[in-house]
């Protein structure tokens, strides 16, 4: 039986490639508005994060996100991400 293939992505912030399950998808849609995605089929650009808080915050304090996505990122939508990973974490 053949193996079914795992998609790999990088994490916008530490570089490492992992598994797409193991990643946070932030879009920024066609309007604009910056989403995070949980299905990983939202239109637009993305950019992965690994789902670690130290890594959320590295992104939030170095703009790295605002890089990649091109547009000003909200502080809510950090620490709506910190919520997520903080229910996934225990």
């Amino acid at each position: 039986m053949k193996n079914k293939k795992i998609p790999m992505r990088s994490c916008v912030v530490t570089g490492e490639k992992l598994p797409k399950k193991d990643l946070l998808r932030i879009v920024r849609t066609p309007e604009n508005e910056v989403i995070i995605d949980l299905l990983g089929k939202s239109n637009g650009r993305g950019a992965y994060l690994k789902k670690d808080i130290e890594v959320i915050k590295r992104a939030q304090k170095n703009k790295i996100l605002e890089r990649h996505l091109e547009v000003k990122i909200s502080d809510d939508l950090y620490l709506q991400m910190i919520d997520m990973v903080g229910d996934i974490n225990e």
